[in-house]
């Protein structure tokens, strides 16, 4: 072992502190960047290999009603690979044990299995046994939230009839990998579920022997999306078609593209501010080292080692941190990273959903924390390296004392000797101090990020949604329009205080050479029980004419206010419309576009029709109305709110807790080694300093006050600058994550400021007690001795 291995060996020893603390704040970043990155490609790759595997279609078409052999004029349609036709109906559940209706999408599939599109990958039980028209395969996820496995029976409304049908499987498909109701934005698997039946036993039932009324496509390789679907709607017009879609507006596929689309900046941008602090703590580390290891630098360089040797030797002190960073890193971020995973699996439904942590990402994550410690350690490498000998045998050039702004206002008179020692040290060493601060100030930062995102955008998020904008108890959606009288009916049921009807026509809205398809919604004037609630919870009423749009969607079609927007209606005769472009309004989740309900029965050429109601319901008589909404089979759904609620905070705010959780964890590891090594960094370069004042008969206390009150001083100052930077870096974050799905609003509360405050002081006592602890171990003589 040569000299040099031989004195970073003493070195790494001495300095263990500062490396330890380095070490974490590395493993943080690792850690960050291994978890989240390795649950992106997780999904990633599970999704393609699913999709793959199972035969996910590519585009997808409902209509009224078809006779099969048009299926052969699809199959000509240039690009179509492979066409499957499918009965497809709603109908409403009864589950033992649930008080509330729950409601079913029941697909038909072959009576004999055999190789389909969207095809079934059976988890428990068996397949359909041709001529048993009572037999249906479950969803898992249904199946699992409803404690309901093979052998059990359900009850359905199935085309106005009772019918109880008996469950012989369980099965996973691609087409419902987020398994979700129309027209909502998180799943409830308690009450919403798909199942499949024989293909004779479901067109019998809905009268559709010898038809179909739903077909999924199977594009070739070069085949153009856009021009099949052209096709495809021009074909099935005549039959009652509501408008071809591809993969892209498939609801599972859009949900689960948004998560990998937010996982991936999520992935790419926390790790990257935790490595940037990591680069910047190195640097700031090495650089002080340098300063007080000046002389022995002189040695080395006059034993005739070449700057070189010399760079390297530093260079790697700060690869001994990383590399120690890099392996608890990996073992933290593998461990989090499976248990993140396994909580994206209670809700993404894969036949495999496997957690995969490659040799490529490790070796990523290798290299980039590498890199980051070689540009932070790079500067203070230089400075060593470029420092002549007969330079460095000389100590720095002493401070210039002169009378400070305290002498000339004469405030030091107001301090005591230590208070003044550090105000007089910060006050001469400004940039030393101001690196310190900054260091602090990041670790804050970091933390106000992970207590926005845990704390306040979320919780903004389900305040506006379930609490100002889905203000009812229920809703009810009909199985197809019906006139005003209906809403009649539902005033006269027991329980029910208020109703206020809405329309929602399925359309395609175009502008210029932009389209999207969705639902549009026409709610009554003065809306109460739902209402258009922006982020800054204003209220909006909808005018009496024209068509208001989210923010969002009016930026996805390049579309202004005053702009008109054509609405091609996918039901009925399939009118198209101009529309003006009222409004727009900055909401959180999803794309709607509203209407006032007359204005829509208007621009639909009908009376007062009606799709559905929003119910406020007298909780005494809730379970009654239940009841009776089960048995009304006009009726193809209900939804509670509240369900919908319990759904969200069982599932994806869980994922998201656990994900910001892990954040704050970090931030505070991180905030402990920034404040811990400036502490550690100080008494190393004023040990000697400290020592002299400790033989002039200066207290232990007071010795310590001088360095610890400066990290104090320096800490009080960061907070607000790192406040300040945290609100920042959150604007950055809701920027980015500005999804179709969800907007995460910029509200950073006081609450999250004070759990900052308190998490980065928490840090700083602990850091000044283990330094304390040194400070009380300091042998005098041997520091006296010694210029480190």
């Amino acid at each position: 072992m040569n000299a040099l291995n031989r004195k970073l060996i003493r070195d790494v020893f001495h300095l263990r502190g500062q490396v330890i603390a380095i070490a974490l704040v590395v493993a943080c970043g690792i850690a960050a960047f291994l978890a989240l990155r390795s649950i992106y490609y997780s999904l990633g790759a599970s999704q393609r290999a699913y999709y793959s595997e199972y035969r996910f279609a590519d585009v997808f078409a409902g209509l009224k009603r078809a006779p099969l052999w048009v299926a052969a004029h699809i199959a000509e349609i240039p690009g179509v690979a492979s066409v499957q036709t499918r009965v497809v109906a709603e109908a409403a559940l009864d589950i033992a044990g649930l008080e509330e209706p729950a409601r079913g999408r029941i697909i038909s599939i072959p009576e004999q299995q055999m190789p389909m599109l969207n095809d079934l990958h059976l988890t428990g039980g068996r397949y359909i046994e041709a001529g048993k028209r009572d037999e249906v395969i479950l969803s898992k996820a249904f199946a699992a939230a409803n404690n309901l496995r093979p052998g059990d029976t359900l009850a359905a409304i199935i085309n106005g009839r009772w019918q109880r049908l008996q469950i012989v499987g369980e099965a996973l498909s691609p087409e419902y990998i987020y398994e979700i109701r129309p027209g909502d934005i998180f799943p409830d698997n308690r009450r919403y579920g798909v199942m499949w039946m024989g293909r004779e036993a479901l067109a019998s039932a809905y009268n559709m022997e010898g038809a179909f009324n739903d077909v999924a496509l199977l594009l070739g390789r070069d085949a153009k999306e856009a021009d099949v679907i052209e096709q495809l709607d021009a074909l099935l017009a005549r039959y009652g078609g509501v408008g071809a879609y591809g993969r892209a507006d498939q609801v599972s596929h859009y949900f689960v593209s948004n998560e990998i689309d937010e996982l991936q900046f999520t992935s790419t941008f926390i790790p990257a501010i935790f490595l940037a602090v990591t680069a910047f703590l190195i640097h700031m580390v090495m650089m002080r080292l340098v300063a007080t290891q000046r002389e022995q630098i002189a040695v080395l360089k006059a034993f005739g080692y070449g700057n070189a040797a010399v760079g390297f030797h530093y260079l790697k002190m700060a690869l001994v941190a990383v590399a120690f960073g890099v392996a608890l890193g990996m073992a933290v971020g593998i461990f989090f990273g499976t248990r993140l995973t396994a909580l994206y699996a209670e809700f993404f439904r894969f036949p495999v959903f496997r957690y995969e942590a490659g040799a490529s990402l490790i070796a990523t994550a290798v290299l980039i924390s590498v890199v980051s410690a070689s540009l932070g350690a790079a500067l203070s490498v230089q400075r060593a390296v470029s420092l002549p000998p007969a330079e460095a045998m000389r100590p720095e050039a002493p401070a210039r004392f002169r009378a400070g702004f305290m002498e000339k206002l004469g405030i030091h008179r107001l301090l005591s000797p230590s208070t003044r020692i550090v105000a007089r040290n910060l006050e001469r060493h400004p940039i030393k101090a101001f690196l310190s601060m900054l260091g602090i100030a990041l670790s804050v930062a970091l933390l106000v990020v992970g207590f926005f995102l845990y704390y306040d955008a979320i919780n903004r998020v389900v305040d506006v949604q379930f609490n100002q904008v889905q203000r009812e108890d229920v809703f009810v959606v009909f199985n197809e329009p019906r006139s005003s009288s209906a809403r009649h009916d539902l005033e006269n049921l027991s329980g029910v205080l208020r109703v206020e009807a809405f329309r929602s026509v399925p359309a395609r809205l175009r502008h210029k050479h932009r389209t999207r398809r969705l639902a549009l919604l026409g709610m009554e004037s003065g809306a109460d029980l739902r209402r258009i609630v922006t982020t800054d919870y204003r209220s909006y009423a909808l005018p009496p004419d024209g068509l208001v749009m989210t923010t969002q969607l009016a930026e996805s079609l390049g579309a202004k206010p005053g702009d008109e927007i054509t609405v091609e209606v996918l039901e009925g005769a399939r009118p198209i419309r101009q529309v003006a472009l009222v409004h727009t309004v900055n909401d959180l989740i999803g794309l709607s576009a509203y209407m006032d309900i007359h204005a829509l029965n208007r621009l639909m050429h009908e009376g007062e029709t009606i799709s559905g109601a929003f119910l406020m319901v007298d909780p005494s008589k809730q379970a009654a109305l239940y009841s009776t909404l089960k048995a009304m089979p006009a009726v193809s759904g209900v939804n509670v709110p509240a369900a919908s609620l319990s759904s969200f905070n069982a599932t994806l705010a869980r994922t998201v807790g656990a994900m910001t959780s892990l954040l704050i964890l970090f931030s505070s590891v991180i905030a402990f080694g920034m404040v811990y090594n400036g502490a550690r960094i100080s008494l190393s370069e004023r040990g000697r300093e400290l020592a002299s004042l400790r033989v002039l008969g200066f207290t232990q206390r007071e010795v310590g006050v001088m360095l610890l009150g400066e990290q104090a001083i320096l800490t009080i100052i960061a907070i607000p600058f790192g406040c300040l930077m945290g609100y920042i870096l959150s604007a950055l974050i809701t920027t980015a994550i500005d999804t179709e799905m969800l907007r995460l609003p910029l509200v950073v509360s006081a609450k999250t400021y004070v759990l900052a405050m308190i998490a980065i002081t928490v840090a700083a006592l602990l850091s000044a007690l283990l330094v304390a602890w040194r400070l009380r171990r300091l042998d005098l003589i041997a520091v006296l001795k010694t210029r480190e």
